[in-house]
């Protein structure tokens, strides 16, 4: 999961919107650190959930890492600011923004691989 993250972190342009979805505990907290090492961003990266949005801005483009689960209305974070930037955004449960959303986002989904094992992950990257 987190090699994954930093290879796309590694090839990121500005302006990337990445929709990040998974269950509780699959390991999207743990992709966008990742991403963030991809990016060059060294500090350490957390969950944005009782904060909404975490901003890094020490890499080689700004991360903008939001979990949306808990909010009740997006304006209020002036996501515009953030949508159509110079950094990349990762959004956590987009799902409950979807009608924002711009029409290009790239969708990432997390999912635990059992038949595998338990540290397994099957993760799933389209539009």
């Amino acid at each position: 999961t987190f090699a994954l993250g930093k290879a796309l972190g590694e090839k990121a342009s500005p302006g990337q919107i990445y929709t990040l979805d998974g269950d509780l505990g699959t390991g999207k907290t743990v992709f966008t650190q990742g991403v963030a090492a991809g990016l060059g961003i060294t500090e350490a990266i957390s969950s944005p959930t009782f904060t909404i949005i975490q901003e890094y801005d020490t890499g080689r483009l700004p991360l903008y890492h939001f979990d949306v689960y808990r909010i009740g209305d997006i304006e209020e974070i002036g996501y515009d600011d953030y949508f159509f930037g110079e950094g990349i955004c990762l959004i956590e449960w987009a799902d409950l923004i979807r009608e924002i959303l711009p029409e290009h986002v790239i969708r990432i989904t997390i999912e635990k691989d059992l038949e595998k094992g338990f540290d397994y992950r099957k993760i799933t990257i389209g539009e």
